[in-house]
């Protein structure tokens, strides 16, 4: 699961800001409970102990199941990633563009592979002749096995401009068949043809339903992706404000049209578990794909 600091997610930071509950997560991650054993263990009441099973199931890191005439509950997440608000450098002019995820201009990508807008899939599942369909750019998600997605992004620089820092956001997981919450997968993030690095995004997540993904979506498939921020610096590239690879501003070459981001999964990569992006309708934030170049 992953939360930010907002008022969206109250419900999580209150459940978890109670011994009890917290002892409830400990006893669950050992094994799935009855409501009753839980209070043996806990040494208080069934009831008690069902006004925090509630809390926790509300703000869905348990589950509540029906077995027979008892109550189970068991452990739903396997760990919060809390996003805190990013600090940029506010000193500096900034050039900001959000493409859609679907909006990509170059592909090449195998099985299991497609893309979802907001009503359903978009073509195919399975096929990569879709990706070329003039319905991709109502794309709110896209994924792959293998391959590339590449996106052009213009580059508004003029000429008295000095670029100062690049920031690529977006929202990212692996890809496996319905959802595996642990498959590690190395993207590799490339800007006009230097490649920064690779990322291992750790799953392709499901234990809760992405806060914007459709209805339509079941829930055993992919949910939700992790925020990342890949930012290039004239002293090395970071990820997520922590040193990530050497790149600097210097190394890039530039075209005076335009920026080309490629997202990989390359056949050489040791955790080859596909990439997912998250665009807007889908996931947990409200945006796609954003470029920002900040300048002086």
């Amino acid at each position: 699961m992953e939360i930010t600091i907002s008022q969206d997610y109250l419900d999580v930071y209150k459940a978890l800001a109670s011994p009890v509950r917290l002892q409830i997560i400990r006893l669950l991650s050992k094994k799935q409970m009855s409501i009753e054993e839980l209070a043996s263990h806990l040494e208080i009441s069934p009831t008690i102990t069902a006004r925090h099973l509630r809390k926790l199931a509300e703000a869905e890191i348990i589950t509540l199941t029906q077995v027979g005439h008892k109550k189970v509950a068991k452990v739903k997440v396997d760990k919060i990633n809390i996003v805190f608000p990013k600090v940029i450098y506010e000193a500096f002019n900034v050039y900001q563009t959000e493409v859609p995820v679907g909006h990509f201009t170059n592909f090449s990508v195998t099985p299991s592979c497609g893309m979802a807008g907001r009503s359903g899939y978009i073509g195919k599942v399975d096929n990569p002749s879709y990706f070329m369909d003039p319905h991709r750019m109502d794309a709110g998600m896209v994924w792959f096995n293998n391959g590339y997605l590449e996106y052009q992004l213009p580059n508004h620089l003029k000429e008295t401009d000095h670029l100062q820092m690049i920031d690529i956001i977006g929202e990212f997981s692996s890809e496996f068949p319905f959802s595996n919450n642990n498959w590690p997968s190395d993207i590799t993030v490339a800007v006009n043809g230097t490649e920064l690095g690779f990322w291992t995004s750790p799953g392709d997540f499901s234990d809760v339903r992405g806060k914007y993904t459709p209805a339509w979506v079941p829930n055993n498939v992919n949910q939700y992706g992790l925020h990342k921020v890949f930012r290039i610096t004239d002293h090395g590239t970071y990820l997520d404000g922590q040193p990530w690879s050497p790149v600097t501003l210097n190394d890039l070459t530039y075209d005076p049209d335009r920026f080309v981001l490629r997202f990989e999964v390359k056949k050489t990569a040791t955790h080859k578990g596909g990439c997912t992006i998250y665009g807007h309708g889908f996931g947990n934030f409200r945006e796609s794909l954003q470029m920002k170049l900040f300048y002086s």
